[in-house]
């Protein structure tokens, strides 16, 4: 497009009347910092008078480029990976009033800062929950069944016979499974876990909750008694100070050596190095994780060379139609932030 440079796309406002868009007034301008589904971007573009700017590419916007189009903007729709600190609200200035953030996370952003100027932020709950659970069932399976490694064996030529003990794993059926963060996602989790035959659940976090664990029958247990009697320890909780790390040495030294760890909340929640040596000295059976630090994760890192640690790049919420409603919800959350109403999914600072 003339004018624009490479990497960046304007997005044309269709002047046309879309009811509650039409609010939104003549002089917004928004930046988006990555190619998101056509969904979400269409609801900005039929926004009246919103004037749209977005880095047309798969791949993150560079740290200066996303420093110079948030200059003057009114709002900023990001993604998990957009590191937005003092820097960025600095270069956006005065005018940033709404940030939305497609991802149920906020961690990247700079929240203090962002609640002293008084910038509304947008974020997608509750929409990735069964993408992310199934995901989470399908990593504890791969795991627990070896099953990367088993197609391997097919494709070089190691499956030569039937034979008793090869390629075994562990089951789901009268086992204890242990959750750690049983919000929307954990329970999701639970939900889907309890027709296998689970026997038990455990949970920990910030404390009980009762009613929601009587679905389940689950029992609210200190971290340390759920990494010594689960099975299968499934991590779900959101990142935070106190959770931060908190998947390190002691914890599991406390696992069965039968056990199987799984996470598809924040990377930073686990110490990778205690989680390296516990699957390298045999002090627990196997892992799947679909976050790490960093991410990506280097093509050398030593988990890669583990066979008993699956690992997928992030992938928790990535299904088509979860993608499309991320998109759009981040995209109304955004419009209804600059109208100055209520947002469909508001992070209250």
């Amino acid at each position: 497009m003339s004018g624009v440079p490479v990497g960046l796309s304007r997005v044309g406002c269709s002047g046309r009347s879309v009811g509650a868009c039409r609010s939104v007034g003549a002089a917004m301008s928004v930046f988006v910092t990555r190619r998101i589904p056509a969904e979400g971007l269409r609801v900005l573009s039929q926004a009246s008078g919103c004037r749209v700017l977005q880095w047309d590419s798969e791949e993150p916007v560079p740290r200066a480029e996303l420093l110079s189009r948030v200059a003057g903007v009114q709002g900023l729709l990001c993604l998990l990976s957009d590191r937005i600190d003092r820097e960025v609200l600095d270069a956006a200035g005065p005018d940033l009033k709404v940030i939305s953030t497609m991802s149920v996370g906020f961690d990247h952003l700079a929240l203090d800062e962002i609640k002293k100027r008084g910038i509304r932020v947008g974020y997608t709950p509750d929409v990735l929950t069964d993408a992310t659970a199934e995901l989470s069932v399908a990593l504890l399976l791969s795991a627990c069944r070896r099953l990367p490694e088993a197609a391997e064996q097919v494709r070089s030529g190691g499956w030569t016979t039937w034979k008793p003990l090869w390629m075994c794993g562990y089951g789901l059926s009268n086992s204890t499974v242990g959750i750690i963060g049983l919000g929307r996602i954990g329970q999701a989790v639970a939900r889907r876990l309890k027709p296998f035959g689970v026997r038990k659940f455990l949970y920990t976090g910030s404390g009980p909750k009762p009613e929601t664990a009587a679905e389940f029958g689950a029992e609210f247990v200190p971290l340390t008694r759920l990494a010594e009697e689960s099975d299968f320890v499934v991590v779900t909780c959101a990142l935070t100070p106190a959770t931060q790390g908190m998947c390190n040495k002691d914890f599991f030294s406390r696992m069965k050596k039968t056990s199987v760890f799984v996470n598809t909340s924040r990377g930073t929640v686990v110490t990778q190095e205690d989680l390296y040596n516990a699957l390298a000295q045999g002090q627990i059976a196997a892992a799947g994780l679909d976050v790490t630090t960093p991410e990506p994760l280097p093509t050398d890192h030593p988990l890669l060379s583990l066979k008993n640690c699956v690992i997928l790049p992030h992938i928790g919420s990535a299904t088509y139609a979860t993608r499309n409603t991320m998109a759009v919800l981040a995209a109304n959350n955004l419009l209804a932030g600059l109208r100055g109403e209520p947002m469909p999914h508001e992070l209250k600072l």
